[in-house]
């Protein structure tokens, strides 16, 4: 069992930037792989960002160079850093982690951009 407790959105103008974080209840050693993910009204869930063994990291096509999925084993923590967002990118956002026993998801943050 793994808990994610996810924290950093808000509400933010056009071009701004935010840093969501993601804590997660177990070492990172232990997860397969750790990502974020996102869903706005009315649309399906979709990838944002995932990290995997080999630190190895994959993007979606939306928002490949403007966001940074980055780790600190240290603190269980997944971060996104988020820049020079735009009000397409409004969603709710999800940490999630996936481990031999199985797929996790945190309660998700709301992400709001302004025009």
């Amino acid at each position: 069992q793994v808990q994610l407790v996810e924290s950093g959105g808000g509400l933010v103008q056009a071009g701004g930037s935010l840093r969501l974080s993601c804590v997660a209840s177990r070492s990172f050693y232990s997860i397969n792989a750790v990502g974020w993910y996102r869903q706005a009204p009315g649309k399906q869930r979709e990838l944002v960002a995932v990290l995997t063994s080999g630190d190895n990291k994959n993007y979606g096509d939306s928002v490949k160079g403007r966001f940074t999925i980055s780790t600190d084993n240290a603190k269980n923590t997944v971060y996104l850093q988020m820049n020079s967002l735009n009000p397409e990118d409004t969603a709710v956002y999800y940490c999630n982690a996936i481990t031999i026993n199985g797929e996790y998801w945190g309660q998700g943050t709301q992400v709001t951009v302004s025009s």
